[in-house]
């Protein structure tokens, strides 16, 4: 039997006599202790001994008793233990019997211990279809059509799949793609490799319009952004629609208040009405452009239809133009039932100032940050200020949780302290004058406590734009600009319900349809 090894007790010295150096003491043996016990478990494992056997401490009466190492599950299987319980979960697609060579006489056959290996099988996989044709009586002849699985082309389902998953969520350039699948056999060219990727997908085109109505009509706010694209050798822009339960993004020329009116439409309408009136009358539109629109009220479909109207009623100038352009096109939003309540969420970019609008702390507070300080009077002046900004955002997540009138109160309290700060630096007083200007958008949260307070989901969306702009030169024909706003809009809402995007795109292309419309999903989550 084997001689335990001498341990000495540490004594037990009273709190009050324990000197720094004796505690000092203390614990350089405790620590010596632990490694003396760690070199012996791993000598004992080396020589194949059974291993420390793991006893429990006391524990006092009542308290729960708790190990002092708990399992790290991500921690690599030790040797003896038995197999992750994840990978028993495992779908088995093939079972390998493996022998053990050089079996000594007399062994006694325990069973088999599994080893499960996970891998992906790719590989070209070919199909000939033999259809039956006949000659009919009268001399023609007909052929058996095409399995409604190929969906009517010489490239299965599962290739489709691969190329648009690739392309749209994993952002492989055209040639990449090329050279990989003809690595692999596929013959194809890479013009027929640009069709598969941009023609023939109006179904996803369908879904995509059927997300940003669905999604604008279920939410009681909306965040939205925009960042650069380019389209055919010339920058423009993208702007994105979206909250926790969809994602929208469309591509164009402008990043002006009409365009983001017109995105806002399903289909264009100017509409002279009285909510077009009295948008014109807020942006201040002269009196008597307004008293020949109100005479004469209109609703227009066509862009050129709406230009002659302007111009019959002298409408000339280019901000009368606009102005009046983007009344009528929010004209246009209620007669298609848009709500003007809506709350919409920006980083302050003048196109987006529309509805119930809300500012972005985040891109408030950064003015903050780009003031150059000129002595230390300044420097603590910021940090003065930018402490008093993020003590009321502090305050405001807080009233989200649990919005009270005694909490809206104070906030508003605090918030007229900040506006009334004057500092020797005056940059910094200027940022201040801009929070007092903007107070009503940034204090939205107080009416509308579901608002976000900042804008980070949008600018995490809108990444993915960002990213395919970084390694494309861009779009180069129309339906290739649709169908990149169309699969980045399609992956982000089914990322934020919860689907993988690979396992809706083989639904679609391969026409079995069982994942319902992404719609349908945004309508469920809005309700629940």
């Amino acid at each position: 039997m084997e001689t335990p090894p001498f341990k000495p007790k540490l004594p037990q010295v009273p709190e009050s006599e324990q000197t720094p150096l004796v505690r000092s003491l203390l614990q350089v043996i405790a620590d010596l202790q632990a490694q003396v016990q760690r070199l012996e478990d791993e000598i004992r494992r080396l020589k194949g001994g059974p291993p420390r056997p793991q006893l429990k401490p006391n524990t006092l009466e009542g308290a729960a008793a708790t190990p002092s190492n708990p399992p790290d599950e991500d921690s690599p299987r030790r040797r003896g233990h038995p197999q992750r319980a994840k990978t028993a979960e495992l779908i088995i697609h093939e079972i390998c019997q493996v022998p053990l060579a050089d079996v000594p006489e007399g062994a006694r056959f325990q069973g088999y211990r599994p080893y499960t290996v996970q891998d992906v099988v790719i590989r070209l996989h070919n199909t000939r279809y033999e259809r039956e044709q006949w000659q009919l009586p009268g001399g023609e002849s007909v052929t058996a059509p095409v399995p409604v699985a190929v969906c009517g082309g010489h490239y299965g389902p599962q290739l489709v799949t691969y190329l648009l998953h690739q392309h749209y969520h994993a952002h492989a350039t055209q040639p990449i793609l090329l050279a990989q699948i003809r690595e692999w056999g596929v013959v194809i060219s890479a013009g027929q490799l640009n069709r598969l990727l941009t023609e023939g997908h109006d179904g996803f085109h369908q879904e995509k319009a059927a997300i940003k109505a669905v999604g604008l009509a279920v939410s009681s706010y909306v965040q939205t952004d925009d960042t650069g694209v380019r389209h055919q050798g010339k920058n423009g822009y993208c702007t994105y629609l979206g909250n926790e339960w969809f994602a929208w993004f469309a591509s164009t020329g402008s990043k002006s208040r009409v365009n983001f009116l017109e995105l806002l439409q399903g289909e264009r309408c100017y509409a002279v009405n009285a909510e077009a009136l009295a948008y014109m009358a807020e942006r201040g539109v002269a009196a008597g452009h307004r008293e020949r629109l109100a005479a004469y009220p209109v609703v227009l479909a066509d862009p050129d239809a709406w230009a002659a109207y302007l111009r019959r009623h002298l409408v000339d100038s280019p901000r009368a133009i606009a102005l009046v352009t983007e009344g009528a096109l929010l004209g246009g939003l209620v007669m298609q039932g848009f709500r003007l309540d809506l709350r919409l969420l920006s980083d302050d970019a003048g196109q987006f100032a529309l509805f119930v609008h809300a500012l972005c702390w985040v891109h408030a507070e950064r003015p903050l940050q780009q003031i150059v300080p000129l002595n230390a009077a300044d420097r603590q002046a910021i940090a003065e200020v930018r402490e008093q900004v993020w003590t009321l955002y502090r305050d405001l997540k807080a009233y989200r949780e649990q919005p009270t009138p005694a909490a809206k109160a104070a906030i508003n309290a605090r918030f007229d302290t900040l506006c009334a700060t004057i500092t020797p630096c005056e940059p910094l007083n200027h940022v201040v004058r801009s929070f007092q200007r903007n107070r009503a958008e940034l204090l939205r949260v107080l009416d509308y406590p579901e608002v976000p307070l900042h804008n980070n989901r949008s600018e995490n969306d809108i990444r993915d734009m960002v990213k395919k702009r970084k390694i494309s030169a861009g779009t180069r024909s129309e339906a290739g600009r649709r169908c990149r706003d169309t699969f980045i809009s399609l992956k982000k809402t089914c990322l934020k319900q919860g689907l993988a995007f690979w396992a809706y795109l083989h639904d679609r292309v391969s026409g079995q349809n069982l994942i319902p419309p992404l719609p349908d999903l945004i309508r469920q989550a809005a309700t629940a």
